[in-house]
């Protein structure tokens, strides 16, 4: 099993905004592809004093699994119609084996 983590940022006050994004569109969306290997998301978020943080845990089958969601580049995130305005910052997307 793979874990596909990606780290963004936003300012506090488009917080929320981006938070119901990923709960009623993104997450869903990404759901409704059907991509053969993908196994559910999690969202963890962490509030600092200037910007929240976003860290979205997508997990698959496999790096095959992967690349069918991502593409060739897996470490391009997959930045969903209208969400790069609220993002001040962002990482590649990193995989993980799971151990356990």
């Amino acid at each position: 099993m793979i874990a596909r983590i990606w780290h963004a940022w936003t300012k506090r006050t488009d917080a929320k905004t981006y938070e119901n994004m990923l709960r009623d569109k993104i997450l869903p969306s990404i759901a409704a592809r059907n991509v053969n290997g993908y196994r559910g998301a999690e969202l963890f978020i962490r509030e600092d004093e200037n910007e929240t943080e976003f860290i979205t845990l997508l997990r698959f089958d496999s790096m095959d699994a992967v690349k069918e969601f991502a593409g060739a580049d897996e470490t391009k995130p997959v930045i969903f119609p209208g969400v790069e305005k609220l993002l001040t910052r962002m990482e590649p997307a990193r995989h993980y084996r799971i151990a356990i």
